[in-house]
């Protein structure tokens, strides 16, 4: 047997409606066993994006069933961040393999970042899981599993603008600690003795620079080239977007 409940989504949680389903009321019809949650997923909207769900004006939770002709309201965590932050006690992370730049990003800004090309999504899921780990994808579907403690759909499709929008959503410009991280296995970076690294450095790099520094877990080096004042550039960019 079917019934009928009457759904509308708040602010960003849109994005994932069909335009004509966007900023409305949209009539639903369930069947008998499903929850809040199965409703709304199935809209489209996953449950880690929601911070609130009023039913009749009556706050609920995801595993709920509702009553014919229900009036259900659905918020984002627009305004809510302290709410989105109070379980994550590190702001570590776990991104799909479609992802690989802005794990470089992340890993470059000094967060503790999985990322493998040969992850697939059952791994991605037990990682997040069983490391309280903040699932970062362009997969709506994926942030969908219920073991999924947290995790944020990626908006846009450019690297600099997801960097953006990571930063801004976990409130990380005042966390970053640029250069601690190895951008290629997310190993810890320490500054070494240029003797150490010698024979790993090209012979123009032995010849300009001086300072030089070592991830700890695959042995790769790192000098302040001509690519570090753009990462040193960003980093200022993101930094001043947590002042505003």
């Amino acid at each position: 047997m079917s019934h009928i409940a009457h759904f509308r989504f708040h602010g960003s949680l849109n994005d994932f409606l069909r335009p004509r389903q966007r900023n409305t009321s949209i009539s639903y019809t369930y069947a008998e066993h499903q929850t809040l949650k199965d409703m709304m997923e199935a809209m489209g909207v996953p449950h880690v994006e929601v911070r609130e769900v009023l039913v009749n004006g009556e706050r609920s939770s995801l595993s709920q069933r509702l009553e014919e002709q229900a009036q259900v309201e659905v918020y984002p965590f627009e305004g809510g961040e302290a709410e989105l932050l109070a379980g994550i006690a590190e702001r570590r992370f776990v991104l799909d393999v479609h992802l690989g730049t802005l794990a470089r990003s992340l890993r470059m800004l000094g967060f503790d970042t999985v990322y493998e090309q040969h992850l697939h999504d059952a791994e991605l899921v037990r990682l997040a899981y069983e490391e309280q780990r903040i699932l970062l994808t362009r997969d709506v579907n994926l942030l969908k599993h219920k073991a999924i403690p947290a995790g944020y759909w990626l908006r846009s499709q450019q690297t600099e603008e997801q960097l953006q929008e990571v930063i801004s959503r976990y409130k990380l410009a005042d966390q970053l600690r640029p250069f601690t991280r190895c951008m290629v296995c997310n190993g810890h970076i320490v500054q070494v003795e240029k003797q150490e690294v010698l024979e790993q450095v090209p012979p123009k790099t032995r010849l300009y620079f001086e300072e030089f520094y070592q991830c700890q877990q695959c042995r790769r080096v790192y000098w302040k080239g001509s690519h570090f004042e753009r990462m040193q550039e960003l980093v200022r960019q993101l930094e001043a977007q947590g002042e505003v």
